[in-house]
């Protein structure tokens, strides 16, 4: 697939089929994203990849929080219920995959760390497409921190950075609208 193609193919997706990828689709999806850029060349990304049980617990962890923020069963909108159903299974996906880096108490470092996995993060997310699958990038489940690190079990010296579910699309949604380039560029000394 063309680059630019995948990025302006690449969808959110919230419903996947069950069928599991394959690891070796997976390990090249997670090959692609080690070729990101990254702050000092540290290459300071972490890969958690997740099926089974723990994949489950990961999806209960945030089905909780998002329940927590709702009304009462019985008093939710149905799309509320739809997107509560979404938390609870992260759509059905088979697999998913959190982004780690280390923690840094200095905030420039951190923000460096952050945004190298940022970008590994998103040459994930378009390899993934590559290869017919889809993706979310997900940091709602980070509300609920406390429980997804002891269900992954995931060290203090971790910081985690985003999440996504993994798999095929059992949906194509239509592209958001974007911003007019005037919107969100300024041209200095052009």
């Amino acid at each position: 697939m063309d680059l630019y193609a995948a990025i302006k193919g690449r969808r959110s997706i919230r419903r996947y089929k069950p069928d599991m990828v394959p690891k070796e689709v997976i390990t090249r999806i997670l090959e692609m994203a080690t070729w990101a850029p990254s702050g000092l060349n540290w290459q300071q990304w972490e890969f958690l990849v997740i099926t089974g049980p723990k994949k489950d617990a990961l999806a209960a962890s945030y089905g909780r929080i998002v329940e927590f923020g709702m009304p009462p069963a019985g008093q939710r909108t149905p799309q509320q219920e739809d997107f509560l159903r979404w938390a609870r299974t992260l759509g059905g996906a088979p697999v998913a995959v959190v982004a780690l880096t280390r923690a840094h108490g200095q905030p420039g470092t951190r923000k460096m760390n952050l945004e190298s996995v940022a970008a590994a993060f998103t040459i994930l997310l378009l390899a993934a497409a590559n290869e017919g699958l889809g993706t979310c990038w997900m940091t709602g489940p980070l509300n609920n921190e406390t429980e997804l690190r002891k269900v992954l079990e995931i060290s203090a010296d971790k910081e985690i950075v985003a999440v996504t579910p993994l798999g095929y699309p059992a949906e194509s949604p239509e592209p958001a609208p974007r911003k007019a380039l005037d919107e969100v560029v300024t041209w200095i000394g052009f």
